[in-house]
């Protein structure tokens, strides 16, 4: 399986978990350094994607479209 479809397969699952109106998070990490945080908000069918740089403050930014968060988090954890 390559990396992109186990990306898909994870935000997919957190569409699943936020089934009961609850926003569902993952964690993305690369040799246990975690690189992001995504979180599905089920109210509006988006995802959240909180990015981690060293001495910086987080980032967020929102995504409805599940390729284009999967394409920023391949990039993320390359």
């Amino acid at each position: 399986m390559s990396q992109l479809q186990g990306i898909i397969t994870r935000l997919k699952n957190l569409q699943e978990q936020a089934a009961n109106g609850e926003p569902a998070q993952r964690f993305f990490e690369v040799n246990g350094e975690r690189k992001c945080q995504v979180t599905f908000h089920p109210k509006t069918e988006t995802y959240e994607l909180e990015v981690y740089n060293e001495k910086e403050k987080p980032k967020k930014y929102q995504f409805d479209n599940i390729d284009m968060i999967t394409i920023e988090i391949f990039d993320l954890i390359q």
